[in-house]
């Protein structure tokens, strides 16, 4: 068993849901998140009267699943890449899991 975690910008939430269903991948969580690209806009976001500091309204996915499962998940997520017309594409990253209850 893994944990795989999959973010987004928030426009993506449903078509990324309709990949994980497509990786027959029934489990999910998500999480609305705020998006940086860079620290200098976190930093300004901290500034008790800043205006602009707000990131990309995200959404970040996780599931308890196979390896399998997982494999299929990511050439989904690569092809989905590929037509995106935007420098923002879905990101995954995989984590053992060591022990589990």
């Amino acid at each position: 068993m893994k944990l795989v975690i999959v973010t987004t910008a928030e426009e993506f939430q449903n078509k990324v849901l309709k990949l994980f269903k497509n990786a027959q991948i029934e489990n999910v969580s998500t999480s609305d998140i705020d998006g940086y690209k860079n620290i200098a806009t976190l930093l300004s976001a901290s500034n008790w009267f800043s205006g602009s500091g707000s990131g990309t309204e995200s959404c970040l996915f996780f599931s308890f699943t196979d390896e399998e499962h997982i494999d299929i998940l990511f050439r989904l997520i690569e092809e989905f890449n590929t037509t995106l017309e935007t420098n923002n594409p879905v990101k995954a990253v995989v984590v053992p899991i060591d022990r589990f209850i």
